[in-house]
């Protein structure tokens, strides 16, 4: 089996399994019950479905020059999904768009209902 066969049966291998992983987030955010669970579908598989379609990427152009842009891409993706997850659940979690009774523990909850004792009723006269 000559070299150029190998790469292209490693790709080929990379691809179907990235598409796999990035078509499991899909049906995730369509098929969890709350946001946190979605939020763990659209992040986890999502990031590692990217990782081995830019792999199959680099494979096939066989090129040395397009891997730092690759692995930039990779990068990028993998330090923005945490942080945007992590605003997404707190503005869920702020505005009540959860499943209390999907949760094991409630780490936030003392926490939030700390702060809005702490800040008293809002200008409309509501308590937050």
């Amino acid at each position: 089996m000559n070299p150029d066969t190998m790469i292209d049966a490693v790709s080929a291998v990379f691809m179907v399994t990235g598409a796999l992983m990035s078509l499991g987030a899909a049906l995730g955010l369509l098929r969890f019950p709350d946001l946190m669970s979605r939020m763990h579908a659209a992040t986890k598989p999502q990031v590692l479905g990217l990782f081995l379609l830019l792999a199959a990427v680099g494979l096939q152009l066989r090129t040395w020059w397009v891997w730092p842009v690759l692995v930039l891409a990779w990068l990028f993706q993998l330090l923005t999904v945490p942080v945007s997850a992590h605003m997404v659940g707190r503005a869920g979690y702020r505005t009540k768009h959860l499943h209390p009774e999907l949760l094991s523990s409630d780490e936030l909850e003392a926490v939030v209902q700390q702060a809005a004792a702490k800040r008293g009723p809002d200008e409309d006269g509501r308590s937050a």
